[in-house]
């Protein structure tokens, strides 16, 4: 089950592309296969006028009959195979030459793999080029195989028909052709696809994703005590009204927070004694204490293990302890020296309440700062502990 928005909104989209891709593989595949046998049809009829031109060339004279045997001027064509494989080797298509309605001349070879001289053509041929003097374009059945074929009259010098010109292709052509198209349309439709899902990743990561991580994180540090702390996002409406909504219930719960410490303060005046940043783990104090014991007004070092402030105020307004011994926590188990960048996404906080901390802890002397200096972009700030030993003797 996929819990995560992204991954679910991804693979909405590839589905949908995956449909559409098919749709319309299916419709060009169609639409590829009428255009195939009208190419076929085109070439036949190139093919068979290119070849009529050969033949008058190599060939002059008119088309004759003698004793059965069909003449080209006074070249033989009957039982002539030079001729008819010249041309085919030149066309890539199957060719015969007919005296009347029988083969004389032809590469097309019966079952038995002999060439099918004397075999006759069809009768719907016959009728459209024989009888009725019409050049035959279309699939036609040739010694029992399929093909798109051009057939032509013969003509002596009188004008009557006394044979038959062919050429003819195989539908394994219009087929080649479909399959190449196809292949052409699916690798283009694979990189378009991949192109668009690219897109949409980074749309909805940046759009959708990433603001409501920001917000998802912004709720965690309303949970661990850090009331003032608002979202800056940006997004489409609905990611906008979700973010103005937390930002004004983050406003109020800050409200309520500041009315209950006015509430609470003469009572607090009155208390006036320190008391310990951590009480609970005294190897955070240690963390504290180690390095440099803060000296202000507001806070001070007791000479024993214990970091402290007066006044009546633990940390500073928006800081706490709990998140204080989580940031302490990953900072000893981490290689460091680390940014605040990388602090927040081990602690799932924001990089504003991590950099806080990270700022009271330098203020405070535990830790320092250098800046790294990248290749391109502004240089980032990488926070260390002042004695490595006051971070890792904790491990």
């Amino acid at each position: 089950m996929l819990s995560s928005l992204k991954h679910q909104i991804l693979l909405l989209m590839l589905g949908s592309l995956v449909v559409l891709a098919a749709i319309f593989i299916f419709v060009f595949g169609w639409y590829m296969r009428v255009r195939a046998v009208d190419a076929a049809i085109v070439k036949a009829k190139t093919d068979l006028e290119t070849c009529m031109e050969i033949i008058q060339l190599s060939a002059p004279g008119p088309w004759h009959v003698e004793g059965g045997t069909l003449y080209k001027g006074q070249t033989q064509i009957s039982h002539r195979t030079e001729l008819v494989d010249h041309l085919a080797e030149l066309t890539g298509d199957t060719v015969t030459l007919f005296l009347d309605d029988t083969r004389v001349a032809t590469t097309v070879r019966s079952a038995d793999g002999e060439r099918a001289i004397g075999t006759k053509v069809s009768d719907l041929v016959a009728l459209t080029v024989l009888k009725n003097g019409q050049i035959y374009l279309g699939e036609a059945n040739v010694v029992g195989q399929l093909f798109q074929t051009a057939y032509e009259p013969i003509r002596d010098a009188q004008g009557d028909i006394i044979g038959i010109f062919y050429v003819g292709i195989s539908k394994s052509y219009a087929q080649l052709f479909i399959v190449n198209s196809l292949i052409r349309m699916a690798l283009l439709g694979l990189g378009l696809t991949l192109i668009v899902i690219l897109m949409t990743w980074f749309f909805i990561q940046k759009v959708i994703i990433r603001p409501l991580h920001d917000i998802t994180l912004g709720t965690r540090d309303v949970a661990t005590g850090h009331m003032t702390e608002k979202v800056n996002v940006t997004g489409p409406k609905e990611i906008g009204d979700l973010a103005v909504a937390f930002n004004q219930m983050v406003e109020r719960l800050g409200n309520i927070a500041d009315e209950m410490s006015k509430a609470t303060a003469p009572r607090e005046q009155k208390e006036n004694y320190g008391f310990f940043v951590d009480e609970q783990s005294v190897e955070e104090n240690d963390i504290l204490n180690e390095s440099s014991p803060m000296k202000s007004s507001n806070a001070g070092y007791d000479g024993s293990s214990n970091f402290y402030c007066t006044g009546g105020q633990v940390l500073p307004k928006g800081l706490n302890q709990l998140t204080l011994r989580q940031i302490i926590s990953f900072l000893r188990e981490t290689d460091i020296p680390v940014s605040a960048e990388n602090v927040a996404e081990g602690v799932n906080l924001t990089r504003v309440t991590v950099r806080r901390y990270l700022d009271f802890l330098e203020q405070s002397g535990v830790l320092t700062t250098e800046l790294k200096y990248g290749t391109v972009g502004r240089p980032v700030k990488l926070f260390q502990s002042v004695n490595d030993l006051s971070i890792n003797k904790m491990g």
